[in-house]
């Protein structure tokens, strides 16, 4: 078949199947369309639209072996029945009650759907988009889902889980289409395929099995047993003694019973006849479809060469071009027991194992058959085996462990009874209609439709057996009547026909039933409740007056009277004497006054109306519900303290009879002196320790302040009143709440702050994350105000201690995070925002693309990748990599060929000498990459003006305040650890030494100084403190000869960046001394060796100290 005409077929099923399940939601009526685009050999992209199916079994497909492919297809399989119940369940034109929600706790979905991936992609496709806590739902704005779109997809997965069941099965027809997306399932489906090979153009006989050619390559397929070989006289293939279906063992010790697989499992498996011995019956394999794979052959075409099923051939040959061919009819052979191979369960297609006697989705029976949704009782269909079921014969709800019906005695998978036609008598008319009793609810129906009246369910197959009375009576007298006699039955007067009781008072159940309904329905319309109008309609017995007009204009002179009659109840009881008073009876809603004596009971209408409902609407009922309610009543009052039965009373007549609101009533009047001591404007007194009313003091404290204890609140009164205590109260109770002992609540409240000497308690000190310093809260604030209005970010520590260490970034990093929390609630708003900026300006410079300006002290982040960048604050140009001033010569060139284009052409800089070199090999910070066009002579330790990072000018070596993290350092002051090509070092090597090292690795240097330049001072910049301030200006001290026109400082800086261009090893020009003092620094072992000689000892220390690497940050610019 070409790749169009396959798709034209596909359109087809596609759009027969979709009209199908758009109208009826069943599954099972569109069952064979979906088995035709199964099997329909077209590409998976082709095949499925809305959905990749390739990427869901590639997802799920996934194993490292057969076995674990297998469980994960069988999962999906699984999976996919779950979500097209759940498309079905959204076509069917009756769909659930609780349709527009999937819930992620339910079981069934969190090991199906929930376990595979790609089943929630499906959901969205059906319209559950809404993301809730417990699950997924429709939007709220969606009313309806959207049946064509999700008819579509639910065929989809239909299609998708028909397929990988054909591939677990090994009979899927196209397994190209599936080979680079589960190879394991595919290489075992080729190597069954390959077991049997039918030529094209041969024809088997119906009757007989396929018998495959002798092939030397072929080899069974991996995993599944190969079936015994039966024996010649086996017994033949019979059906199975207890189920009807087809047979595949006979039990000789049973009288030669025949069973299938699943009733034999069963059956024998009681100990009784767990011994028996059984033998397999021979049976012949039945040829399947050639298209579909699954059902047995029953057509034969000759043209196109086809061996069909009758589906298959009914939608193969409706095209056009194939609707002439000749086609045989077949009678198909004997199929095997169904219970040999997994079974299709007929409710909801969902293939089950051999040896499951109820379906794992629907848990029906094997043997039950397809029932339609729309018809279906929800109630009969079962849950689970430990829930609740419903007898179909006589609708008694049992437990869920029984077996048997408790009442008929039936089982539980039992399917209805059938029941007998109701044969109406002699006298019945010759008109009646058609009759027949619903098998559920036992209703008799006379109208001829397939429905029952009462409960809407199908009559099933109770019409054929319950012909008219008239059509049975003609047929008889017809039949047994001789030619040409004459009717008896037109001449002799016929007896009245008998009144069906039966019929007649079930008939009137349904009209009253019916008309109750109606009238609760506009009763509810009108606020009125159902047991309102019950009782109305009790009261008012058979008169045609409206419940709701009743209650209207008659309930409240019955509810005055139910009043009076209990009243005069009461009050005859007390006195004696009949109709002596009457009751003071509530004419209001239920808060007005009564009228009456004095002596009456009070009672109100609502309690009235809520006895009369309680009655029923009897009248004498109500009057008796009504003294007992209110005696209840009386005495929870009289139990909560109130004695005065006239008072009690009149408060249950203001709150309608509700007990809370007469107990508001009641304490009203005794709370009234409180309420004005609460809101009157007179100030608290203070606590006083010395107040002589102890009592009194505890008591405020454990109502003000919450003590645990009234042994804590002597404690706290005792405190004060120590000599020469200056706590005040509420420090003195928060100590006393933490803990009861004297002398660790004095050390609580004396602590002194190291910053203003003052004594605050602990609860108004603050201390730092980094460090156990505390401070009060006042000179917390004003440190760090401070700090962030006039310092950087870097001297941000403790004032205390100055921890912690700012050189070490993770250490500052996780100070920042928990410092930003302590200042949110200490520091002004714009302080607050201040130190934010300067927290985001620390963050940025460590980004690798922030730059800092060589003109002025701006930053910013470069994106760009060319070499001239524009600052943003000043608006000039310098290379982004050696940061020095943009020249035109510096287009299209390196940093290095600019900066010897400039020694060589430029006279400026050629008169500037090695002053000028120096300038431009000066100090950068390794912290933040801001260079300073400094010389390194004079103080190695340098501190960054941007970013306050202390480091070594000649190493690049943090400097630390304290301990450092270096292996077996002990020193805890200021220091950093320099290598020896440092020029902390060599600083103090004379020059003729640092020029042998340049000589022996042949670097050339210079001594002359350049042509123009001044030669009688040093002209180096470098940075000095005048007046406090650091400031940049000329050395300034004599040169000498030979030294370049610099002074022996800057020369030295000069031979020692040579050094460090050109990575020299310092080490070669050790004495002994420095030999050794070197490898002690470096933890080189300086043991000599006995009798070892000093040129010996001293070449096996060097070889051994230049093992160890020169200074990894040093500066080797060129």
């Amino acid at each position: 078949m070409s790749g169009s005409a396959s798709a034209v077929q596909m359109d087809e099923v596609r759009t027969r199947a979709k009209s199908l399940l758009s109208a009826s939601g069943s599954a099972q009526d569109v069952k064979v369309e979906v088995q035709a685009m199964a099997a329909i050999p077209l590409p998976l992209s082709e095949k499925y639209r809305h959905f990749t199916a390739e990427a869901i079994l590639r997802e799920n497909g996934a194993g490292r072996n057969k076995q674990e492919v297998v469980e994960t297809l069988t999962r999906l399989v699984k999976a996919l029945s779950i979500l097209e119940k759940y498309g079905c369940n959204l076509t069917c034109p009756t769909r659930p009650r609780y349709w527009r929600s999937v819930k992620h706790n339910n079981p069934v979905f969190r090991t199906t759907v929930d376990a595979v991936k790609g089943g929630r992609r499906v959901l969205y496709l059906y319209g559950y988009t809404n993301q809730q806590i417990d699950g997924l739902s429709f939007p709220d704005e969606v009313s309806e889902p959207d049946t064509e779109k999700v008819a579509a997809v639910t065929l989809e997965v239909m299609t998708l889980r028909t397929e990988v069941d054909m591939l677990l099965k090994g009979i899927h027809p196209n397994l190209e289409h599936f080979r680079d997306i589960v190879p394991f399932i595919i290489q075992q489906n080729e190597l069954v395929f390959d077991a049997v090979v039918v030529p094209p153009g041969e024809e088997q006989q119906a009757d007989k099995p396929q018998i495959p050619p002798p092939s030397a390559e072929a080899a069974p397929a991996p995993d599944i047993e190969a079936a015994p070989k039966p024996s010649p006289d086996a017994p033949a293939a019979t059906e199975c003694s207890l189920c009807g279906g087809a047979s595949s063992l006979l039990c000789p010790s049973c009288d030669n019973r025949a069973f299938c697989d699943a009733c034999d499992d069963i059956f024998h498996r009681h100990p009784s006849r767990a011994t028996h011995k059984r033998d397999k019956i021979q049976k012949t394999k039945q040829e399947t479809c050639s298209i579909c794979g699954i059902s047995a052959v029953q057509a034969q075409c000759s043209t196109c060469v086809q061996r069909l099923c009758l589906n298959c051939d009914r939608l193969f040959h409706s095209h056009p071009d194939r609707k002439g061919h000749n086609r045989t009819s077949l009678t198909p052979t004997k199929t095997s027991s169904p219970s040999l191979s997994p079974w299709g369960c007929a409710h909801c297609t969902t293939v089950n194992e051999m040896r499951a006697v109820l379906c794992a989705t629907c848990e029906r029976p094997r043997l039950a058959t397809p029932a339609s949704g729309a018809q279906e009782n929800p109630a009969s269909i079962p849950t689970s085996p430990n829930t609740e079921w419903q007898c179909k014969s006589c609708t008694v709800v049992n437990a869920g462990s029984s077996i048997l019906c408790e009442v008929c005695e039936r089982p539980r998978l039992a399917t209805r009874p059938p029941v007998a036609p109701v044969t109406p008598g002699p006298g019945s008319p010759s008109d009646a209609g058609a009759k027949w009793t619903c098998q559920f609810c036992t209703f008799g129906n006379t109208k001829p439709s397939a429905v029952c009246e009462m409960c809407g369910l199908s009559c099933k197959d109770s019409a054929g057996v319950s012909l008219p009375q008239s059509l049975q009576q003609t047929s008889s007298s017809s039949s047994s009547s001789p030619p040409g006699a004459v009717d008896q039955s037109l001449t002799r007067p016929q007896p009245m026909p008998r009144v069906n009781l039966e019929m007649k008072r079930q008939k009137m159940m349904r009209e009253d039933g019916l008309t109750l309904i109606q009238q609760i329905r506009e009763a509810e319309k009108r606020g009125v409740s159902p047991e309102e109008v019950y009782a109305a309609l009790c009261v008012s017995g058979g008169s045609n007056t409206n419940p709701c007009d009743w209650l209207t204009s008659e309930l409240p002179h019955l509810l005055d009277e139910i009043c009076a009659m209990a009243a005069s109840v009461q009050l005859n009881y007390k006195t004696g004497n009949a109709g002596t008073q009457q009751p003071a009876v509530e004419s209001g809603g239920g808060g007005g006054e009564g009228s009456g004596s004095s002596g009456g009971a009070k009672l109100s209408r609502a309690e009235a109306k809520l006895a009369w409902l309680t009655a029923g609407g009897d009248t004498d009922r109500a009057v008796r519900q009504l003294l007992r309610d209110r005696q209840v009543k009386m005495r929870e009052l009289h139990s909560l303290g109130f004695r005065d039965v006239a008072q009690c009373e009149e408060a249950l007549r203001q709150s309608g009879g509700e007990v809370k609101g007469a107990l508001s009533l009641l304490q009203r009047p005794l709370l009234e002196p409180f309420h004005r001591q609460i809101w009157a404007e007179q100030p608290e007194p203070p606590i006083d320790p010395k107040h002589p009313d102890k009592q009194r003091m505890c008591r405020r404290l454990l109502a003000l302040y919450d003590l645990p204890s009234w042994g804590r609140c002597e404690l706290v009164l005792s405190m004060l009143q120590e000599p020469g205590v200056t706590y005040s109260l509420e420090d003195v109770v928060q100590a006393v709440k933490e803990s009861h002992d004297r002398d660790f609540i004095r050390r609580i409240l004396v602590n002194e702050c190291p910053c203003c000497l003052s004594i605050f308690p602990r609860t108004k000190m603050q201390s730092l994350t980094s460090c156990q310093c505390s401070v009060c809260h006042e000179c917390f604030r004003m440190h760090f105000t401070i700090t962030v209005r006039d310092k950087h970010i870097r001297d941000m520590v403790c004032p205390v201690c100055s921890d912690p260490d700012i050189n070490d970034p993770k250490q500052l990093d996780s100070y920042f995070s928990t410092l930003d929390i302590q200042l949110r609630d200490c520091l002004d708003p714009d302080v607050y925002d201040l130190f934010h900026k300067k927290l985001t300006e620390h963050a940025l410079m460590k980004d690798p693309k922030f730059l800092w300006c060589c003109h002025c002290v701006s930053g910013f982040i470069n994106d760009e990748d060319q070499l001239k960048v524009t600052c943003l604050s000043c608006r000039k140009s310098f290379c982004a990599q050696c940061k020095k001033p943009w020249e035109p010569q510096h287009q299209d060139v390196t940093c290095e060929q600019f900066q010897q284009w400039k020694r060589d052409n430029d006279p400026e800089y050629q008169k500037q000498g090695l002053a000028g070199y120096l300038r431009d090999n000066g100090i950068t910070c390794p912290h933040c990459r801001f260079q300073y066009a400094l010389t390194k002579g004079g103080c190695m330790h340098f501190s960054c003006s941007q970013c306050r990072y202390q480091f070594c000018s000649g190493c690049n070596n943090p400097y630390h305040k304290t301990g450092c993290r270096t292996a077996q350092c002990t020193f805890n002051g200021l220091h950093a650890h320099h290598p020896r090509d440092c020029l902390f070092y060599l600083r103090d090597w004379e020059p003729p030494r640092l020029q042998e090292l340049l000589r022996r690795s042949a670097v050339d240097f210079n001594t002359d100084p350049s042509l123009g330049t001044q030669t009688d001072s040093c002209g180096v910049m470098e940075q000095k403190d005048e007046g406090g301030e650091p400031a940049d200006s000329p050395c300034g001290i004599p040169t000498q000869p030979g030294q370049a026109g610099l002074c022996e400082k800057h020369y030295r800086e000069y031979l020692v960046s040579l050094i460090n261009v050109h990575s020299l090893d310092p080490a070669l020009l050790y004495d002994a001394q420095e030999l050794t003092r070197a490898c002690e620094r470096y933890q080189v072992d300086t043991q000599r060796g006995d009798g070892e000689e000093d040129n010996v000892f001293h070449a096996r220390l060097l070889k051994k100290l230049m093992e160890v690497p020169l200074g990894e940050k040093v500066p080797r610019n060129k």
